[in-house]
């Protein structure tokens, strides 16, 4: 079995933490979300997966390299243009010879792809869509199937009360080869706006397949924080990085918590990091690969970068720290803030809520930051 991952995206809704690496490399729990979707792979046996890349492609592929590391084959296809979702799978049609999956490397999910495979050979199908129920059709794309799961039509986006569908498409498909027979070659194309809704002119088996495992589009900043939050709630089945401790609490090797230091539930505190005394971590908070987190700081809430560093009597609610940034001594990061790499805050700087903070700024003085 073979796989398609769809690693080309920008990311703009989640600047500006994709100002310097692209949408699938943005890390959930310490692992860039692109891992989570290899690892999703190999654990329903699919070893030999492909992916297109077009924003920042280096950042990619130094980290996954020919995929060996990770358990699987790794074929890279690089968009000089942005080809679309089925222009970027139609340009490796000799590699898709059989049936094959092909999946979003910027989502979270655990779902069982053998199970969705499986209903797609059982119905015959030369497409077959995951739908997700979903509480607010807003944001999604909706599905309207028939009582054998056929689709029958699309809707984009529907109003509260106008929606005929909650089903989600979540972008996770499975396809046979016949599929390239309906998307044209050298142009861009997409499956949700011309392929799919084709499928449905042509009366061709087009099935919908509801799941009932975890999955969340990290497109916006506030889902990528709530993805993190969900893995550390246990909602989502995937692998968390470190050492487990009771009470969800996982830590990486080398890393050195001072005796004084409280460190509440649900908490992941990466490789190499140092925390020293005083320090209070709570509160569904992530912690990257060495940091050093120096006395009497409180992080709740929060998602800390790599590389990062935070002075004494520091404070952090609810934010997001890119990697490389130095927070010096009594600096308050506000709710929602997104401060992005290599940021420098002066000392008790306080910058307030839902500020975005693009990378490589200094934020001093004694004015307060908006």
């Amino acid at each position: 079995m073979k796989a398609m991952i769809m690693a080309a995206g920008v990311g703009s809704r989640l600047e500006p933490l994709t100002c310097n690496i692209p949408k699938p490399m943005v890390p959930v729990v310490n692992r860039p979300a692109l891992e989570h979707i290899i690892r999703l792979l190999v654990k329903n046996g699919i070893h030999q997966v492909a992916a297109n890349l077009w924003y920042l492609p280096d950042k990619i592929m130094d980290y996954f390299g020919d995929g060996s590391a990770f358990g699987v084959s790794l074929r890279y296809s690089l968009e000089e243009n942005l080809m679309g979702t089925a222009g970027g799978v139609k340009k490796l049609q000799d590699f898709f010879d059989e049936t094959f999956v092909v999946i979003s490397g910027d989502a979270l999910t655990d779902i069982n792809l053998d199970a969705l495979i499986q209903a797609h050979k059982e119905k015959k199908a030369i497409a077959t869509i995951a739908l997700m129920e979903v509480e607010d059709p807003r944001q999604f794309g909706v599905v309207i199937t028939d009582e054998d799961g056929r689709i029958k039509a699309f809707q984009e986006k529907p109003q509260p009360g106008e929606e005929l569908s909650r089903k989600a498409n979540t972008g996770i498909y499975v396809f046979e080869p016949a599929i390239f027979d309906h998307i044209p070659a050298g142009q861009v194309y997409d499956f949700g706006k011309q392929v799919f809704p084709h499928l449905v002119q042509a009366g061709v088996p087009f099935y919908g397949f509801p799941i009932a495992d975890y999955w969340c589009d990290i497109g916006t900043l506030t889902q990528y924080r709530l993805a993190n939050y969900d893995v550390l709630r246990g909602k989502v089945r995937i692998d968390i990085p470190g050492i487990g401790h009771p009470g969800a609490v996982y830590v990486g090797e080398n890393t050195y918590i001072a005796p004084t230091a409280q460190i509440g539930s649900k908490v992941v505190i990466g490789k190499g990091c140092r925390i020293a005394d005083g320090v209070e971590i709570f509160g569904e908070t992530v912690i990257g690969d060495n940091c050093i987190i120096q006395e009497n700081t409180t992080i709740f809430a929060s998602v800390v970068w790599n590389n990062t560093r935070i002075d004494r009597d520091s404070r952090l609610v609810e934010c997001v720290v890119g990697s490389e940034c130095y927070l010096k001594e009594g600096s308050v990061i506000g709710a929602g803030v997104i401060l992005s790499d290599s940021c420098v805050i002066e000392p008790r700087r306080v910058v307030e809520a839902n500020a975005k903070i693009w990378p490589k700024q200094v934020i001093g003085g004694d004015e307060n930051s908006n």
